[in-house]
């Protein structure tokens, strides 16, 4: 990937980590905090840099935007927390670490993920984000984004499949995965636009893109991926005869359709002209990524 991408990438990161840190900080120490912040820990914050990097697009300030994009990476966070419980995933390791379950306690990780959904809450609802109408809607949309319209809404529907036995439709895998993934990428791609109030048509065409792309590249490291690159088991998917991308098209089909997905998110940013090239990495990366 372009050193520029890079470079963002690891800016946005480093940023929505001080953010959290900051706040997570001024809650004292309690073993529910430190479970808190090893959540946060670790990961790529791409859904902060979406926040990010589609903010600059629009020329907002940084300081209106880091508060959106440490709520995404909190809400996230959060989602990782109870997937990978023993009544969901029921997971060792995240992103190369012993999950919060396994560190502490179940309990402490309900909470700990509880906690963390509260917070995002808290986070984009900010008055350094803007004025109150606009974070009225951040936090709304947040809200259809991360339940059972959309991310909620997708583990609900994956584990009736799972429990049911339904053998699920490509229609239905990919309705399943905008909700399960792409709902809280899409609002990542989103909250440029609306910071600004400007059109979120081609944003949310690249969000949508974008979103069944990474779940699709998601579903090829379960099969290619090494655990101790991907920083979690791998291989749980077909073990559990779960439907996705690769069982329901094949390996090679699977990366096809990611690809024309990638384009599909690229060609969205036509508007933007060379000033939307740190978005379109972006888009490469999530299909060329090892973990």
């Amino acid at each position: 990937m372009p050193d520029d991408f890079q470079t963002a990438l690891a800016r946005a990161a480093k940023a929505t980590q001080t953010a959290l840190t900051e706040v997570t900080g001024g809650m004292g120490r309690l073993p529910l905090i430190d479970a808190m912040d090893h959540a946060l820990r670790g990961g790529k914050a791409l859904r902060g840099f979406l926040v990010i990097e589609g903010a600059r697009l629009y020329g907002v300030h940084p300081d209106a935007a880091i508060w959106p994009a440490a709520a995404i990476e909190a809400l996230h966070a959060y989602s990782l927390v109870h997937d990978d419980l023993p009544c969901m995933d029921d997971d060792d390791f995240r992103r190369g670490q012993p999950t919060v379950h396994r560190k502490w306690d179940e309990a402490t990780a309900v909470l700990a993920g509880d906690a963390l959904q509260t917070l995002a809450f808290e986070l984009v609802l900010r008055p350094e984000v803007g004025p109150a109408e606009l974070r009225a809607r951040l936090a709304t949309t947040l809200a259809r984004a991360a339940g059972a319209r959309g991310m909620v809404r997708g583990q609900a529907l994956d584990i009736m499949a799972e429990t049911a036995g339904h053998a699920l439709t490509l229609d239905e895998i990919t309705a399943l995965q905008a909700g399960k993934t792409g709902a809280l990428i899409t609002w990542s791609a989103l909250a440029g636009p609306r910071l600004a109030g400007e059109d979120e048509g081609p944003m949310q065409v690249y969000g949508d893109a974008l979103g069944l792309a990474f779940q699709i590249a998601d579903d090829i490291l379960d099969i290619e991926g090494d655990a101790a690159t991907v920083g979690k088991a791998v291989g749980k998917d077909a073990a559990a005869g779960k439907a996705t991308f690769v069982s329901l098209l094949g390996l090679e089909p699977a990366r096809m359709r990611a690809k024309a997905l990638v384009d599909v998110a690229c060609d969205a940013l036509s508007p933007y002209g060379a000033a939307a090239d740190c978005l379109r990495d972006a888009a490469r990366f999530v299909i060329a990524r090892r973990n």
